[in-house]
């Protein structure tokens, strides 16, 4: 069964977040974005509209005035005209730039800054009207669609009330002076206006964290998109297991050059070949400095014959070392004992050679825990 068919009822990663903020998927807040615009658009008109429209009164009185000297200059009439165009579009262009600011703090507020351009990418998929009728009817859609309804209701009934209160205060400014009248007319505007805004606050203060609830709705995941998100994030444990194969195999084929350093190598006879290196002064235990398998098992073997050192055939010692123990590393606590009796061997055989003591006896085959032995493991896994 595909992911996409199973129920989401596993919250976002933040993973998923994530990279749905990098598509620009985030909870916005339609009803902010409005009490923003009109907020902002209705404190500029008030505030600067006085003085645009007296720097336009000013002008068009200018403009309307001839005597002769405008008469016998003509040319001074399109300068004039441009200015007063000027006034406009610079009036026009500032409350336009208020507006933009108010809507991209409100975008902001609601959900965080996104830098992407991916909503902004045709997408063929949208003209598919199955997906675009699912869309119609989603959660998100109907909650929506249920929202406005309410908030058409609420507005509606709330200035129905307001102009039915107010008609008879305004029908008797017929009654009184020009100034007077408009004076109270843009006082009940303003009130009506304020009125509005308020609503849309309350508004605002609800669809913010119903956004947010539905945003986080749509991203939940099922559990088939948690266990590929987790296994894309870890890695497939098949693929980190060759790539630590191949590295492996790569360390193993470098460390070739440090088997002249080596005490000695021992090998098992042919598959496996390890070469101990201990030093008393600068180590705590022998460590592993060099190991192979087949043919770089071979190489290992003739380059230490080629620089004299010991190479020892004790096949328990050289798989468990091979499967145990790591490159420049310490050997294992379990392995101190086996790989001592060796070293005692070494050190024995080069005093001989030396002439400085008889030569040892046979090769010691130092017992080695069968846990260690990949062999031993095998043989019981195949009786089992």
């Amino acid at each position: 069964m595909e992911s996409g068919s199973q129920d989401r009822n596993l919250p976002a990663s933040q993973r998923k977040l994530d990279k749905a903020r990098g598509e620009g998927q985030v909870s916005r807040s339609q009803d902010l974005s409005h009490l923003a615009v009109l907020g902002v658009g209705a404190v500029a008109i008030m505030v600067l509209s006085p003085q645009l429209f007296e720097h336009l009164r000013m002008d068009m009185q200018r403009q309307l005035h001839f005597d002769s000297s405008t008469l016998a200059n003509t040319g001074t009439v399109f300068p004039r005209l441009m200015d007063a165009v000027t006034i406009g579009l610079s009036g026009s262009i500032g409350f336009a730039a208020l507006i933009a600011v108010a809507a991209i703090i409100a975008a902001i507020a609601s959900g965080g800054w996104v830098s992407s351009l991916t909503p902004l990418i045709p997408d063929l998929s949208r003209l598919n009207p199955i997906s675009g009728f699912a869309n119609l009817v989603s959660k998100k859609r109907l909650v929506t669609t249920a929202k406005m309804l309410l908030l058409t209701c609420i507005l509606g009934t709330v200035a129905t009330l307001f102009v039915r209160n107010g008609l008879v205060p305004i029908a008797s400014l017929l009654l009184q002076p020009s100034a007077s009248a408009v004076a109270h007319l843009v006082q009940w505007l303003t009130n009506g206006l304020g009125l509005m805004l308020l609503v849309l606050l309350l508004a605002a203060l609800v669809d913010v964290p119903l956004q947010k609830f539905l945003h986080m709705g749509e991203m939940k995941m099922s559990h088939q998109e948690v266990k590929q998100e987790s296994k894309e994030s870890e890695g497939n444990p098949q693929i980190k297991q060759k790539q630590k194969q191949k590295q492996r195999e790569m360390a193993q084929r470098s460390s070739v050059t440090a088997v002249p350093k080596a005490d000695f190598v021992v090998m098992n006879p042919t598959h496996y070949a390890v070469a101990i290196r201990y030093d008393e002064k600068t180590m705590a235990a022998p460590q592993v400095i060099s190991k192979g398998s087949d043919l770089l098992a071979l190489k290992i073997r003739d380059i230490a014959k080629n620089h004299a050192i010991p190479v020892l055939q004790s096949p328990m010692l050289a798989r468990a070392l091979y499967a145990n123990a790591e490159l420049d590393q310490a050997i294992p606590s379990a392995l101190y004992t086996a790989v001592a009796q060796v070293l005692a061997y070494v050190y024995r055989l080069r005093a001989a050679l030396n002439g400085q003591g008889p030569m040892p006896d046979e090769v010691p085959q130092p017992f080695v825990p069968p846990e260690l032995d990949p062999h031993s493991k095998t043989l019981k896994a195949v009786t089992a």
